[in-house]
């Protein structure tokens, strides 16, 4: 019945002389090329989360636009998360996949794009969910599982890994944490706790003492550097021998905790939009000043920036599509040929999920 109404549906279409559904193979190059470019746009339209990799087209249709030319594709892209956070604005073919010990995530992404001379992202939406620890374990018995990320011990190891960055950070203002993203245990001779969170600046000093970050606010300005983080926390238990007074030894235990944390510091996109436009008007005199935009202080910027007008300020994020996290659903089988294409990742699973 449905082949029926599809074959009928196609007929209207024609005797009305409007554009036809056009059905594609998922290895064509062009369909692979348009998922490609679409899906770094929906990276880039992101305001949170992580950057999202490609890992096959699952099916995709193609209408030609008979009033605006070009055409409209419905792609259905299955998608995997990367180690890089959507702060740090990379390509997402520079970013590393989240393999097994990085709790991967996987989903899809229903997207809507125009094409003609460039690929324009109209509209997504994007369904994503964390690989089931089960299906990680029967793989990989030592890997990290996912923590629930408002655990004490979380949180605590949050803010020791945060405690030794602004401790040992070469950078001029102390940050706060913002967002904690990602949370796993490991138990190897202790438990062991890793966590990934955002960081933004403050408006104190390093030059302070650190006890001022009790009450030290947020740099509220668009000039304001943000972080992203990994941090860990381990906690070791130590067998010593004491003896006691009447001569015999006697075993104890004594505590020994290990933090580690490596932090990227991302310059902010008004920053580096204001320095171009800087530079677009320093082309046209002959007196050229150099200006610095790596501001660590909300009092030192005193410079404006150009709104509207001034195409290399970015648009606003967030507005074309959402992503969210839930179960995955069961999929109906694609309708264009040759679809879906190769899996590029597997992710080393027995049984692929994706």
């Amino acid at each position: 019945m449905s082949v029926y109404l599809l074959v009928l549906f196609l007929a209207v279409l024609l005797h009305d002389g409007k554009a036809t559904i056009e059905l594609q193979s998922c290895s064509n190059p062009d369909a692979v090329r348009v998922a490609e470019e679409a899906l770094e746009q929906i990276n880039h339209d992101r305001t949170d989360g992580y950057i999202l990799t490609l890992n096959r087209l699952y099916d995709l249709s193609r209408t030609p636009n008979q009033e605006k030319g070009g055409s409209v594709y419905n792609l259905t892209i299955d998608v995997l998360e990367t180690q890089c956070h959507s702060f740090s604005r990379k390509p997402w073919k520079q970013c590393e996949v989240r393999e097994l010990s990085n709790i991967p995530v996987y989903g899809e992404c229903q997207v809507y794009v125009h094409v003609d001379a460039k690929v324009k992202l109209q509209s997504y939406f994007c369904a994503l969910r964390e690989v089931p620890a089960t299906a990680v374990l029967h793989v990989c018995p030592d890997c990290p599982t996912a923590d629930n990320l408002n655990e004490p011990v979380i949180k605590e190891t949050a803010q020791l890994s945060l405690q030794k960055f602004n401790k040992e950070s070469q950078l001029a203002n102390y940050f706060t944490l913002e967002n904690i993203t990602k949370a796993s245990l490991q138990w190897v001779i202790g438990p062991a706790y890793f966590v990934e969170f955002t960081i933004l600046e403050t408006v104190c000093s390093k030059e302070a003492d650190v006890t001022v970050l009790t009450h030290c606010p947020p740099m509220n300005c668009q000039f304001a550097h943000r972080g992203f983080c990994k941090g860990s926390h381990v906690t070791l238990e130590e067998t010593f021998i004491i003896t006691n007074p009447v001569g015999k030894d006697a075993s104890s235990f004594q505590k020994r905790e290990s933090v580690d944390v490596k932090c990227e510091i991302y310059e902010p996109q008004a920053s580096t939009a204001e320095e171009q436009a800087h530079a677009k008007a320093a082309s046209g005199h002959l007196e050229h000043h150099q200006h610095n935009h790596t501001h660590l202080h909300p009092h030192e910027h005193v410079h404006s920036v150009t709104q509207a007008t001034d195409s290399t300020i970015p648009n606003p994020k967030g507005h074309l599509g959402r992503i969210v996290f839930e179960p995955a659903s069961p999929r109906s089988a694609p309708t264009a040929s040759s679809c879906p294409a190769a899996r590029r990742h597997n992710l080393g699973l027995r049984n692929p999920l994706l």
